[in-house]
């Protein structure tokens, strides 16, 4: 296990950061393994709706989501107007608190819509705002607008856009990942490219449609936090437990109907052999312990490589159907599995999760090297070094 020696940290270059938004606890892990260098963090952000991430100072917009005058109001204004003034609150609220985020050595934005917001409004709060600090960067982790341009070329052999390319009708499902190509968020976009120091890619999904659209980036893994998650090794007594979290927002993106029709035919093939938890929108605290009990976690179908929610079931030793293509496997140089890559095909996902049935000491064998993976390439304090590295190079 990684050990940092804190009688190396030079305390002339310790830094204040400034982190802000959070959507998977990208942030909050990065954060830990940068207190763990010994430098100042601030993590601002809304905590990601039901999610309910940690942030130490929200801008979530309690009175247009949470009461009912607020949503009333919401839904009058946007009708006559156009307006979405749930997006307004939260620019306001980050805007009260630019008084208190002075001084930072170093920014950074988990996407260019980090406060979600007005573009426009949202261009001049970070005016304000790096008026005040030294410099930004971008992390890239998730829609942006040259990876929704290049899923839409249909060059990849699927994408989080395939639904939507293969069915256009469900435009109004992924409006989200669309608004990225509308000229105010393209041009928001480019503002934040052009006053970064750098663009960080998360992991392999974003890297590739980045290098192919000709973006120059730094790859730097998921940040882990592999003293604060424990691994939990597979205990297999009579049943294998098999996980599904829902999330409504991100359904048809991450394939999820591809894992509820295999489980389908699983529990008919298998019905003593297996028990099934499926939940949906819950808070992320109460998802972790849920999942805990799990032997096999089911993730997304239409990845490369792991997102966060898969990494920290990783961590915890389960056997998780995620993104683990050639691609990964090339990158990491991997000659044994660390994670079931799933693709949009239910046979096949059937196929996988029967042979991990059947023969459940692979989960036990999949689970040990899942442990060294993690520890080896996304331990918190290392990544949060290269991002150190990266910012200051």
């Amino acid at each position: 296990m990684f050990i940092y020696l804190h009688k190396y940290i030079d305390l002339e270059k310790l830094m204040k950061i400034l982190l802000i938004g959070e959507y998977s606890r990208l942030h909050n892990s990065l954060k830990e393994g940068l207190i763990k260098l010994g430098h100042q963090v601030t993590v601002v952000g809304s905590g990601d709706d039901f999610k309910k991430y940690n942030v130490d100072y929200t801008i979530y917009p309690k009175l247009t989501k949470n009461t009912l005058l607020g949503k009333l109001a919401k839904k009058v204004i946007y009708k006559l107007t156009k307006l979405n003034i749930e997006k307004t609150e939260q620019g306001l609220r980050f805007n009260s608190l630019l008084p208190n985020l002075k001084g930072f050595d170093h920014i950074q934005l988990i996407n260019s819509d980090a406060l979600e917001t007005h573009p426009n409004f949202q261009i001049k709060l970070y005016k304000k705002l790096l008026k005040q600090n030294k410099q930004m960067s971008l992390l890239v982790c998730g829609d942006e607008t040259p990876i929704v341009e290049y899923n839409l070329k249909g060059e990849l052999k699927y994408s989080v856009l395939s639904p939507y390319m293969e069915d256009k009708s469900l435009k109004n499902i992924f409006l989200y990942s669309l608004k990225y190509l509308n000229n105010n968020y393209k041009k928001l976009f480019e503002w934040v490219k052009e006053h970064s120091k750098v663009l960080i890619t998360s992991d392999l999904d974003y890297e590739i449609p980045m290098k192919e659209m000709e973006y120059k980036t730094t790859f730097i893994p998921n940040p882990i936090n592999t003293d604060k998650i424990s691994y939990i090794h597979p205990e297999i007594n009579n049943k294998i437990i098999i996980f599904l979290g829902i999330n409504r927002l991100s359904y048809l993106k991450k394939g999820i109907h591809f894992f509820e029709q295999a489980l389908k035919v699983i529990e008919e093939k298998y019905k003593d052999k297996v028990e099934i938890i499926i939940t949906e929108n819950i808070p992320y605290a109460e998802y972790i312990k849920l999942y805990d009990r799990a032997h096999i976690l089911l993730d997304q179908v239409y990845g490369y490589d792991q997102g966060y929610n898969a990494l920290e079931a990783m961590a915890k030793g389960k056997v998780v159907f995620t993104g683990a293509e050639t691609e990964f496997i090339k990158h990491y140089q991997l000659e044994e599995s660390v994670a079931i890559n799933a693709i949009p095909n239910v046979n096949d996902i059937v196929k996988e999760l029967s042979v991990l049935i059947e023969n459940p000491e692979k989960i036990v064998e999949i689970s040990k090297r899942t442990k060294n993976f993690i520890e080896k390439e996304h331990n918190y304090i290392k990544i949060a070094e290269k991002y150190i590295d990266a910012w200051t190079t």
